[in-house]
């Protein structure tokens, strides 16, 4: 019992207790919207899900903290076929949730998004090929530059074949890009790509999105697409009415008219933004906006730390992960980008999201966990 107790006590005291205990408020918070968003179903099904992932995500974050990175890059070759594999199950046994994807595994009433899994160990294989590209070789050769962008290619592609979600594969392209800019990636390789980008929009426009993908990028930009706001216009719109009706301090949980009235679809998922504005006003909105700014802040003070690049960049990578997942949610739910179903880190329904969350916050605390003391340093 004594060393137990030993083993608790060291653990508190090296793990980055202050990302436990932000990811908890923030979690907690979304269970207690979640309850109000979801009362008219009436039925408990959302929150106890929600709280059970909340408890699976504690226990992942003590796993990743005491794991050490170090080791689980160095697996890297079954890291990608992991990833691989874990991707390819979405062909023969993906369903959509109502998504407009196949981008989910449900087994015995249990669902699973791969895609969330699968952005930990992208982040941890890509810190490790950057670093290795860095130490042995010019990271901005062709040959390295070859290597890494043959890499992301390849997943980002695979995401879109067997799932059609172009939502989760930009956050794979925001990941790779702060990745690579943090590890000091020449400005003129990034003009380079962007220009390939631009050049194969118009395929992949033609080829790969499909007609209600194409609507939704273009419909806060052209109001010629769904003018009476009846149709792919739906959401954004009833998001921002109960935006607004919120005020600054809410109509009170459980009396948010669009949040109550199920107008507003999606409400405890990807619009669950608009359900903290309308029921508990803007005062509510910027205090989340702070609290996921102070957990990607403390991501990147640990990078700043971190005892290895390779370590550093896992941080970056996941820092950026948060930034560009809560850009784009907010950015849906005030109809200023396209709907392309992205939770809200840490207070949106979903079991995958929550655990994987927490997993990739017990990463960054056991880079913390294994930081070298200032005074070393120096």
């Amino acid at each position: 019992m004594k060393k137990v107790m030993s083993y608790a006590k060291e653990f508190f005291h090296r793990a980055d207790i202050f990302l436990l205990v932000m990811g908890l408020i923030c979690a907690i918070f979304g269970i207690v919207v979640i309850s109000s968003a979801t009362a008219s179903y009436h039925s408990a099904k959302y929150v106890i899900v929600q709280s059970a992932s909340l408890i699976l995500g504690v226990i992942a974050f003590v796993v990743m903290t005491v794991l050490d990175v170090d080791v689980l890059a160095d697996k890297w070759q079954i890291l990608c076929a992991f990833n691989v594999v874990f991707l390819l199950l979405l062909i023969p046994f993906g369903v959509s949730d109502n998504t407009g994807n196949t981008g989910w595994l449900r087994f015995f009433g249990i669902g699973i998004q791969p895609t969330e899994v699968v952005k930990l160990t992208f982040i941890v294989i890509l810190a490790k090929q950057i670093s290795y590209l860095k130490e042995y070789h010019d990271l901005n050769s062709v040959w390295s530059v070859a290597q890494l962008a043959g890499h992301f290619v390849l997943l980002f592609g695979l995401i879109l074949v067997v799932s059609s979600d172009l939502g989760s594969a930009l956050i794979f392209f925001s990941i790779f890009l702060v990745m690579l800019f943090a590890a000091g990636f020449a400005l003129h390789w990034f003009a380079i790509g962007f220009a390939a980008i631009a050049a194969m929009i118009p395929l992949l426009w033609k080829f790969v999105l499909h007609d209600y993908q194409k609507n939704r990028i273009l419909a806060p930009y052209d109001s010629s697409i769904d003018p009476t706001n009846t149709g792919i216009n739906w959401q954004p719109h009833q998001s921002k009415i109960a935006l607004a009706s919120g005020q600054w301090t809410g109509a009170g949980l459980g009396h948010g008219t669009q949040s109550q009235s199920n107008a507003l679809a999606g409400k405890h998922t990807d619009f669950i933004y608009a359900v903290i504005g309308e029921e508990l006003g803007m005062f509510a909105c910027i205090l989340v906006i702070v609290l996921l700014l102070a957990i990607i802040v403390r991501c990147l003070i640990v990078a700043r730390e971190a005892p290895t690049r390779m370590e550093s960049l896992v941080c970056v990578g996941m820092a950026g992960m948060l930034i560009f997942q809560t850009i784009a949610n907010l950015g849906m739910c005030l109809f200023l980008m396209p709907v392309i179903g992205l939770t809200l880190p840490f207070f949106s329904y979903g079991g995958s999201s929550v655990v994987t969350l927490f997993g990739a916050m017990g990463v960054v605390s056991g880079i913390k966990k294994r930081s070298r003391p200032e005074w070393l340093i120096n």
